[in-house]
């Protein structure tokens, strides 16, 4: 249990930090006079209270974190922070006079920050502005990862920021350092994210949009979480242009950020161009894309142009778990809407903001696959896993297998549970991959033109624990249920 007290006063510091980021919210309540001013500093002041009560009381454990401590804290961040989230969303609904339930709140409040882009609530056009800003804000925060953006800083903290970036990393990058400290890999990182959210800003409102609507989709649109201001999504603006840009910006930010980084401190963009994992990417996201447009077209749903325009960006935002709709994309071809769907488990990169499989286990898996079947022909062959020059070790090559076999399981016990509960089949299985892969919109009743408001309470809590398995990347929190990650 004392393994917990270092855990315990980071974990009181990180939300003294979040409670700082209501200051968002509050700002714009004030200035666009919505009214909700309020809620803001109430909740500002209960999280931060709490984050220095359990600071407190753990100052004095100030050892170095180990590689559990690191799961431990990334686990009870993405599940308590959530809490803190969802507390002003219950107190704006309580100052409009209606009552937001606390199971709501709590799901869009973890959609938000793993960037899943579910959502229960109905009438954003008309919800209070700093609402509607603090819950696209969300998705902004956790995109990166809360937990890198305090490896970059908080270094004053004395604890083992490597740990910390193991922990939260995904998958197959846990252990890439792309400069000397790892606090300066988490800033250069995070320095790539602000780069393309002040481009993408400035594309939106330079595009039409109001710099409030151009504010909110750039926090949606380079976290890859969907998001909307609208009940309409992006179809409110009915605009190919703001259409195209965003197209651009879910492209670019579903491949590694490291690539970026590593670009624009050497000014050589040629290994960029050359990772095979952001090849695979972005031909998997333009092909995919053409596809279905080339579906629409032969089956006379639309004209060649509007073809390309519906099917491209709808496929983009899907297979990058962004989510954002300009249509309703399940009136079209069955195979579309399930191709997409599938999509979304290997079109994002490692180290971007996506979630999914990520594009580097698939790409193991086929080489892994490819070596297996080269060992029928000829069992005396050597031929190792070769990535972008790079053999791959066989620790990481199990890992994935493992990670596969967890990932499917995972995705079929969440299906039969919400099965369990009458659910429809295609309802169920399609929530069950939408919520793990953090993408938002499924099939059936959850739809981009419906909301998860037409599950039950039950249910709702079944599709929260799936983003939350998502976001931990599934073994991280499985991790915890075993005996031996308490032994010491």
């Amino acid at each position: 249990m004392r393994d917990l007290f270092p855990v315990l006063r980071v974990l009181g510091v990180l939300m003294v930090f979040f409670a700082l980021s209501m200051n968002v919210p509050l700002a714009v309540s004030w200035l666009w006079q919505d009214g909700m001013w309020q809620a803001w500093p109430a909740s500002m002041l209960v999280t931060a209270v709490v984050g220095v009560l359990v600071w407190f009381f753990m100052r004095h454990h100030k050892q170095e974190l180990q590689p559990r401590h690191g799961v431990i804290l990334v686990t009870l961040v993405w599940v308590c922070l959530p809490l803190s989230a969802a507390l002003p969303m219950m107190l704006v609904y309580n100052q409009m006079g209606q009552e937001l339930p606390f199971t709501y709140a709590y799901f869009e409040a973890v959609s938000g920050l793993t960037t899943a882009g579910a959502s229960v609530l109905s009438h954003l056009d008309t919800l209070p502005v700093s609402l509607n800003i603090w819950r696209t804000f969300l998705q902004w925060i956790g995109g990166m990862g809360i937990l890198i953006l305090a490896v970059a800083i908080m270094p004053l903290l004395g604890v083992g920021a490597s740990q910390l970036f193991r922990a939260e990393a995904a998958g197959p990058v846990k252990d890439t350092k792309l400069t000397p400290r790892i606090t300066g890999t988490a800033k250069g990182l995070w320095g790539v994210y602000a780069v393309f959210s002040i481009s993408c800003f400035l594309a939106f409102w330079l595009g039409g949009m109001t710099p409030l609507d151009a504010l909110m989709h750039m926090f949606t649109t380079v976290s890859l979480g969907g998001l909307s201001s609208h009940d309409a999504s992006f179809a409110y603006f009915q605009s190919p242009l703001l259409e195209a840009i965003a197209f651009v910006f879910m492209v670019a930010a579903s491949c590694n950020f490291a690539l970026y980084f590593v670009a624009m401190r050497k000014g050589n963009w040629r290994g960029f161009w050359h990772d095979p994992e952001m090849r695979a990417t972005v031909g998997v996201l333009l092909l995919g894309g053409l596809l279905v447009a080339l579906l629409l077209w032969v089956k006379g749903i639309y004209g060649p142009l509007d073809a390309l325009r519906y099917g491209m960006f709808n496929t983009v935002s899907v297979a990058t778990t962004t989510g954002f709709a300009t249509t309703d994309y399940l009136t079209w071809p069955v195979f579309a809407p399930v191709f997409m769907l599938i999509l979304s488990g290997m079109a994002t990169s490692a180290g971007s903001t996506g979630g999914g499989i990520k594009m580097m286990r698939m790409l193991i898996l086929f080489s892994q696959a490819r070596r297996e079947l080269t060992r029928l022909v000829h069992p005396r062959a050597v031929q190792p896993v070769v990535l972008g020059g790079r053999v791959v070790d066989n620790r990481m090559i199990f890992a994935v297998l493992a990670f596969m076999l967890v990932y499917g399981g995972t995705i079929v016990l969440l299906s039969m549970v919400l099965m369990l509960t009458d659910l429809d089949p295609v309802t169920a299985f399609s929530a069950a991959i939408a919520s793990v892969h953090c993408l938002g919109p499924g099939l059936g009743s959850i739809g981009p033109t419906s909301s998860y408001a037409t599950l039950t309470d039950f249910q709702i809590w079944v599709c929260t624990l799936g983003m939350l398995l998502g976001r931990l990347e599934i073994l991280s929190f499985i991790a915890l249920l075993t005996p031996a990650f308490w032994r010491r």
